[in-house]
């Protein structure tokens, strides 16, 4: 089991300043912790380099206005933030977390005087949610009985802390069950998403995935769907029945964690993982593309 991360060593970038990683801590009274009124990213350094920084930093803006924070930073700040700790952390590959939160200068549901909190953390340990044997052989997802709300009733384009409890709640229910994650359906019951990461189906030379009309847009996503059209693949992106899912020979998921996953199953479909696989190809693909950007 790897270490708390509450009791590891090391620097926290927070409000502007290193903290040594044990100080970097918040009041339990903060309407952060209490409302989940939070933004995070999720990014991935290799050889030092931040895969799509600029773009996460956007991201993080961006979610942090849908949901009314003033981050008191520039995105160039917080970019310079995140390489200068990588490189206090003498960190080569490593998981970046930046997170917006509001503090506890004020409680209660109304925001009009609370105060901002940013900081980042970094780890070199978070190779994957998934175990690399896992990976390997592809991944057993069972269908989650939560699924993702309509876009009036969650800001799905940020990428908020909030609706992120639909996700634990489904990854709880797929490990109890003994499968490594949970497909997670939207509202009006088309296939979305894995819970923490963007799916795609594999036919021959087609390629298709759920549009992101009410979950968010992975930034992975976008750059897997940009190598495969230079290679040649057709993609679609369209509203998948789960009864559609037996017509596709592969299965993958993709995220910063998660990079390219193989899946071998979802419920009773099974789909084909091995080394001769498309898959399998773009993990390689992907790989290389990562740390030839870096």
């Amino acid at each position: 089991m790897s270490k708390s991360f509450e009791k590891r060593e090391g620097w926290i970038w927070m409000n502007g300043q290193f903290i040594p990683w044990q100080n970097a801590t918040s009041h339990i009274i903060s309407q952060g912790l209490h409302y989940a009124s939070a933004v995070f990213e999720g990014e991935r350094a290799y050889n030092g380099k931040i895969f799509k920084s600029e773009e996460h930093t956007k991201r993080l803006f961006k979610s942090a206005e849908i949901i009314g924070i003033n981050i008191p930073f520039t995105e160039d700040e917080i970019n310079e933030a995140k390489n200068e700790l990588i490189r206090k952390m003498n960190y080569k590959d490593c998981y970046v977390r930046p997170l917006a939160w509001r503090g506890g200068d004020q409680m209660g549901i109304s925001t009009n005087n609370s105060n901002i909190n940013v900081a980042i953390a970094v780890w070199d340990d978070w190779a994957s949610y998934f175990k690399i044997e896992d990976r390997k052989a592809g991944l057993r997802l069972i269908t989650s009985p939560w699924k993702r709300p309509a876009p009036d009733t969650a800001p799905y384009q940020a990428k908020a802390s909030g609706p992120y409890i639909i996700c634990t709640m489904s990854k709880e229910f797929a490990e109890q069950k003994g499968f490594h994650d949970a497909l997670m359906l939207d509202y009006r019951g088309y296939v979305a998403e894995g819970t923490g990461a963007n799916i795609f189906f594999i036919k021959n030379n087609d390629i298709h995935t759920p549009i992101p009309d009410c979950f968010l847009n992975g930034i992975t996503r976008q750059a897997v769907i940009k190598m495969a059209m230079e290679q040649g693949f057709k993609i679609t992106e369209r509203h998948i029945l789960p009864e559609e899912i037996n017509n596709y020979d592969e299965a993958f998921l993709t995220g910063t964690a998660a990079e390219i996953t193989p899946i071998s199953s979802i419920d009773d479909v099974k789909f084909t993982t091995g080394g001769n696989t498309t898959t399998f190809k773009f993990m390689g693909d992907f790989s290389e593309m990562v740390n030839k950007s870096s």
